[in-house]
């Protein structure tokens, strides 16, 4: 039964995503944190063409939400904020999720490594680059 109860509160729950621009990846409210978790040399943050998940956001935050793991929270509200680096060639590395909830920013992690998707990398001048997405999740639990 508790198990139902948060599964019924994941999907009626809020998901909010959005690309968050920043000029620079020093930018970055977490940037401490994310220089010691991840390679950021050459990542941008602003392209020409920002990398792009096949098939549109609608289908990332589709598929993202059925691999993301119905996890027990305790408070009514979980902010985290979920970063990768879109390669050059598309492929997804170094996801990392910071947030409120530990274990909230963890399935958060792991949802986005379960998408074996290779994206459109981002592109400026035409030149494919690798790209720093991030992206806030908001869970509330009603």
């Amino acid at each position: 039964m508790k198990k139902l109860i948060i599964f019924l509160g994941l999907f009626v729950s809020v998901f909010l995503f959005a690309q968050t621009q920043y000029n620079s990846v020093t930018e970055i409210p977490d940037y401490a944190v994310l220089k010691t978790k991840m390679k950021l040399e050459d990542a941008v943050t602003k392209a020409d063409t920002p990398a792009e998940f096949l098939g549109g956001m609608e289908t990332f935050k589709k598929q993202f939400s059925e691999k993301m793991d119905v996890i027990d929270v305790k408070s009514k509200k979980i902010n985290t904020r979920v970063y990768f680096i879109v390669e050059k060639t598309g492929y997804v590395r170094y996801v990392t999720a910071l947030g409120d909830d530990p274990k909230h920013s963890k399935a958060a992690e792991i949802a986005v490594r379960r998408l074996f998707v290779k994206w459109k990398p981002a592109t400026i001048k035409g030149e494919p680059v690798r790209f720093l997405y991030t992206f806030p999740l908001t869970l509330k639990k009603f």
